[in-house]
């Protein structure tokens, strides 16, 4: 497995990302969130998973059901072997496989927390299809960052779910489901949410590690 390394080795902690459905490893927001994040003191790794690193050959296979991936990031967070404190998380689709498979690392000391980058809590338009259901009973520590106009859902939609009290929720103005927000309605740029994501984060992390 190929992982992405930004931030340097003796971080305070280590971040693990998952890409979203359709974007790799490597897309511009992914970029930029691993450096704003490294900016802040982690170190961040990013991997693929395998239908997504297959289309680097030229092949164009589909995301397969979320569910289906929890054994591939098991065995990213095998495979990477973070000697200090791990934090899982993902952008989108990414951050929803890691939400799967977070208690359990939890409970077994693996990782000490979950971050999600715009989380799909539906489809857009489809507020009755709820991705939710195992965030009510969810055990380890949680931060979602999440634009309020993401139309993977909004804060009038969330604020309706049964979520566990581990998860935390950042509101970021105006921001859509890659955190960019219209800088000429919000007085943000996608810059400035970024490193709002970043510092909430090293907080939180640190607050959780204790």
């Amino acid at each position: 497995m190929r992982f992405l390394i930004d931030g340097a080795d003796g971080a305070f902690a280590t971040i693990l990302l998952a890409h979203g459905a359709g974007a790799p490893m490597d897309s511009p927001a992914m970029d930029a969130a691993a450096r704003a994040l490294a900016n802040a003191g982690f170190r961040v790794a990013r991997f693929e998973f395998s239908y997504m690193a297959a289309r680097r050959q030229g092949g164009r296979k589909p995301p397969p059901r979320a569910e289906l991936l929890q054994g591939e990031y098991r065995e990213a967070v095998r495979e990477l072997g973070a000697s200090g404190p791990l934090i899982i998380g993902g952008k989108s689709m990414g951050g929803r496989v890691a939400s799967m498979v977070a208690d359990g690392l939890h409970a077994s000391g693996s990782i000490v927390g979950l971050l999600c980058l715009g989380y799909p809590f539906h489809p857009p338009a489809k507020p009755e299809q709820l991705r939710t259901a195992h965030l009510a009973e969810l055990k380890a520590p949680t931060l979602i960052c999440q634009g309020t106009r993401d139309p993977f859902g909004t804060p009038e939609d969330v604020m309706s779910y049964d979520l566990s009290g581990q998860i935390e929720i950042l509101w970021l103005e105006d921001g859509d489901h890659d955190l960019k927000p219209r800088k000429k309605v919000s007085g943000f740029s996608a810059e400035d949410h970024l490193a709002t994501v970043a510092r909430t984060a090293e907080a939180w992390a640190r607050r959780v590690i204790g």
